[in-house]
């Protein structure tokens, strides 16, 4: 099967000489499509890091890096923000979501983006806020939704272009237990029912047990990998 995402040997270092710091030391991972995948580690691991690095925000200073079937630094200078827009979406800490705008036109403006506009964007909005369980908050702004609702439009803006790929940034740390755990496992859903590959950066223990598989970064490398996990039973 081929992966989602192939991160062999990479390497971040910042600075030079006294001011150098390796913040990356060799991190290896996969992850499939239709996969939950978390990384985890204390502050000053390399989460951040490895994370823009998946995300084509920055450049890796070694290493290779296949996102959906493209060798991304191999051939030539990469246009990283075509290749953003059209294989990753992005799910943050805080929604982060238009306050202006409401739910629906918060999901439409990634497809305004790559062209799609009109009624279909309009359609493909409504499709996914129906599948996230939000479809009736379509026209309310941010400021009236819940955390909750906000996280699952967030999600939904994530999945507006069909990606292959969404990258989430601690994605519950906002939430309560309950309502961490309900996004934990829409994302698990999302996953298996669309085949998108996940990967979630998080510190949050809380929600390990939703995932696929886990690792562990320690000063820049992993420290910890598993594979499925034992979930909690009800």
């Amino acid at each position: 099967m081929e992966y989602a995402i192939q991160a062999e040997h990479l390497v971040k270092v910042y600075g030079a000489g006294r001011t150098r710091v390796e913040a990356l030391k060799g991190v290896d991972l996969v992850v499939r499509p239709g996969e939950l995948f978390a990384v985890m580690g204390p502050s000053g691991s390399g989460k951040s890091t490895l994370l823009r690095i998946l995300g084509l925000v920055i450049e890796p200073t070694e290493g290779r890096l296949v996102l959906d079937g493209d060798d991304i630094y191999n051939g030539g200078r990469p246009d990283l923000q075509r290749l953003r827009r059209e294989k990753v979406g992005f799910i943050f800490q805080l929604a982060n979501l238009i306050p202006f705008l409401t739910a629906r036109e918060n999901v439409v403006l990634p497809l305004e983006l790559i062209g799609v506009h009109g009624r279909r964007a309009r359609d493909r909005a409504m499709e996914l806020l129906d599948y996230l369980g939000v479809a009736e908050r379509a026209d309310h702004l941010p400021e009236a939704l819940s955390g909750g609702e906000n996280q699952r439009v967030a999600i939904a803006r994530a999945l507006a272009h069909e990606p292959k790929i969404v990258l989430a940034d601690e994605p519950t740390a906002s939430l309560d237990t309950e309502r961490g755990l309900s996004a934990m496992r829409l994302l698990r859903r999302v996953a298996n029912e669309r085949g998108t590959a996940i990967l979630v950066v998080t510190h949050d223990t809380r929600m390990i047990g939703e995932v696929d598989h886990v690792i562990r970064l320690g000063d820049g490398r992993v420290v910890e990998k598993g594979d499925v996990l034992e979930r909690p039973r009800a």
